[in-house]
C-alpha cells in the first residue's frame, strides 16, 4: 500500500485527500516508512515523524470538518537551509550541528499555513556551497539513479541534493530547495525531477540561512510541472521582514498551465553551445525546440554575448557575499564553540577552523580576498558591472522572444568523488544556470530524456522577471512532449 501512496504526484494526492480516498495520516505513514527504508541515500539530516503524524492528524480533522486548506495533508521535505522552529537546522555544517531555531522561515511557515505536513530536513552541500552534495558535514547524498548495468554511486547534484533525492526516490511529494547559482535546477536535472527557481524577490528569504544575499532564492522541487505550480503559489509572498521580497500579486500558476503555447516566441541563445559539449545534450536541446515548435511556438535565435563571463563573475560575487554572511559564525552567540581557546581571536579561529568544511573555507578566503583593500575595484566592482551587462543581454533578448530554451546541465550525474579534487571542473556544472541568478530571473528544469546509460537529462526554460506563469506553461509543454515516465530502480531500499 505504501508504494502506491508514495507514487502519488502532489496533485493526485491532493485529489485523493479531498475525495477522502486516503487519509493524511495514511499518507504521512507511507512516506515515513519509505524514508526509514531509504536511509542509505542519506537524503535526510533530520527526520520528524512525530511532527508529521501530529500535523497529519490535524489535517484529517480539518478535512473531516470541511475546513481543508489548499495543501492540506500533503507531506513535504524541507531543505536544511530553512529555519524550522524547534527543529534542528544545520545548513549542512558542523558549525550549526546543534542549532535549533526559535523561529520559522517565511517560506516554510507559508507551507504550514496552507496545510502541508513536514517529514523532515534534507541534506545539502554545506551552506549551499557545492554542485554535488558532497560538501555536507553529514556525508554525501546518493542519487537514486544509477547508470545502466552499474553499481557506482552517483551525485544527486547540489546544493539541494537531499531534496532532489527525496523527491526522485518518492520519499516526499515535494520539497523546498534554494538556488544561488543553479542549486535547484541542476540537481533536479540530474535526478530526473522538476526544479523551479523563481524570480529574485518572489519568495521571502527570511529564515533562510544566507549564502549570497543578492543571489539566493527559494523554490519548489517536485515530480511534475503542475506540482511545482501548486507549491510555488503557496511558497511565494511579500514579507516585511525581507526588504528584497517584492510586493507583486502571486497568480494562480496552476490555472495558467493549460493555456496553449501557440504563438510563444522561444529564444535559442547561441552562446550556450559550448566547445566539447556532449552530443546527447545537443540532441536533447534540438529535440526540445522541435517539441515546442510542433505545439505552435516560434523558435528564434538570440544572443547573450556576456554569457562567457557569467561563471567568473558569479565566483567573485557569491564568495564575496558568503565571506560577509558567514562572519557571524564566531562561536560567541550560537552554533559550535571551540574548546580550549586562549582569547577571543583564538576562539574565532578555532571555532571556524573546526566548524567549516574545506569548500566553505575556500570560498570565504576567495570572498575575503576580492573584498580586501586594493582588490575590491579590480574584482568585486568589475564583477558587478559584468552582472549588469548580463542582465542587459536578457532584456535585449526578450525584445524578440518570450522565454529562452537551454540545456540545464553540461552532462548527466557523475560519480561520487570523481570531481571532488577539481573545484574548477565542479564549478563548470553551473555553466547554464548562473546567468539566471546574476540577472534575478525565473528558470525551470524539466526532465526531457535519458542518456544512453539511462541517466536523466533536463531542459531549462528561462523567463522574464515575475513571469513564472509563462515559464511553467512552457515547461509543461516540454513535459508533455517528452513524456518522461522513467523511474530509478530502487536499489537503495532496505527490505
Amino acid at each position: 500500500m505504501s508504494g502506491a501512496l508514495t507514487d502519488f504526484t502532489l496533485a493526485e494526492a491532493r485529489e485523493a485527500l479531498r475525495g477522502k480516498k486516503v487519509s493524511a495520516t495514511e499518507l504521512a505513514k507511507a512516506h515515513i516508512t519509505a524514508i526509514e527504508k531509504s536511509r542509505s541515500l542519506n537524503a535526510f539530516v533530520t527526520e520528524t515523524p512525530e511532527r508529521a503524524l501530529a500535523m497529519a492528524k490535524e489535517s484529517d480533522a480539518r478535512i473531516a470538518s470541511g475546513q481543508a486548506r489548499p495543501l492540506e495533508g500533503l507531506p513535504l521535505a524541507i531543505k536544511d537551509l530553512f529555519c524550522t522552529k524547534g527543529v534542528r537546522t544545520t545548513a549542512g555544517s558542523n558549525i550549526l550541528n546543534n542549532f535549533v531555531p526559535p523561529y520559522e522561515s517565511t517560506v516554510s511557515q507559508n507551507l504550514w499555513d496552507a496545510g502541508a505536513v513536514m517529514l523532515g530536513k534534507t541534506n545539502m552541500d554545506e551552506f549551499a556551497m557545492g554542485s554535488s552534495n558532497e560538501t555536507s558535514a553529514f556525508g554525501p547524498v546518493f542519487n537514486p539513479w544509477r547508470a545502466r548495468n552499474s553499481n557506482q554511486n552517483l551525485v544527486p547534484g547540489g546544493s539541494s541534493g537531499g531534496s532532489a533525492a527525496a523527491v526522485a526516490a518518492c520519499l516526499a511529494l515535494g520539497a523546498t530547495g534554494t538556488d544561488t547559482g543553479g542549486s535547484i535546477r541542476q540537481p533536479a536535472a540530474v535526478s530526473g525531477i522538476v526544479g523551479l527557481k523563481p524570480t529574485y524577490g518572489r519568495c521571502s528569504r527570511f529564515g533562510i540561512v544566507a549564502f549570497a544575499s543578492s543571489l539566493d532564492q527559494a523554490g519548489p522541487m517536485t515530480r511534475t510541472v503542475r506540482d511545482a505550480a501548486i507549491l510555488l503559489r503557496h511558497m511565494a509572498s511579500v514579507d516585511p521582514r525581507d526588504s528584497t521580497s517584492v510586493d507583486v500579486p502571486v497568480p494562480d500558476y496552476e490555472a495558467a498551465l493549460d493555456k496553449p503555447i501557440r504563438g510563444l516566441r522561444v529564444g535559442i541563445p547561441k552562446e550556450y553551445r559550448l566547445d566539447g559539449m556532449p552530443e546527447e545534450i545537443e540532441a536533447i536541446w534540438r529535440k526540445g525546440a522541435e517539441w515546442l515548435k510542433a505545439q505552435g511556438a516560434e523558435i528564434v535565435d538570440v544572443s547573450l554575448p556576456h554569457t562567457r563571463y557569467a561563471l567568473p563573475a558569479y565566483y567573485i560575487v557569491a564568495p564575496a557575499e558568503a565571506s560577509s554572511n558567514l562572519a557571524r559564525y564566531d562561536g560567541v552567540r550560537y552554533g559550535l564553540r571551540a574548546k580550549g581557546a586562549d582569547d577571543l581571536i583564538d576562539l574565532y579561529e578555532k571555532t571556524r577552523a573546526e566548524g567549516f568544511g574545506a569548500e566553505v573555507k575556500r570560498r570565504v578566503l576567495i570572498g575575503t580576498y576580492v573584498l580586501s583593500a586594493g582588490y575590491y575595484d579590480a574584482y568585486y566592482t568589475r564583477a558587478q558591472k559584468v552582472r549588469a551587462l548580463i542582465l542587459r543581454d536578457f532584456v535585449q533578448a526578450y525584445e524578440t522572444c518570450d522565454v529562452l530554451l537551454t540545456p540545464a546541465t553540461p552532462g548527466p550525474a557523475f560519480a561520487v568523488g570523481s570531481k571532488s579534487d577539481d573545484p574548477v571542473s565542479m564549478y563548470l556544472n553551473d555553466v547554464f544556470t548562473v546567468t539566471v541568478n546574476l540577472a534575478g530571473l525565473p528558470g525551470i528544469s524539466v526532465p526531457a530524456g535519458l542518456t544512453a546509460e539511462g541517466l536523466p537529462l533536463g531542459l531549462q526554460i528561462i523567463g522574464k522577471a515575475f513571469d513564472e506563469a509563462t515559464v511553467l506553461r512552457a515547461g509543461r509543454a516540454i513535459e508533455e512532449a517528452a513524456g518522461f515516465a522513467a523511474k530509478p530502480s530502487p536499489w537503495w531500499r532496505a527490505v
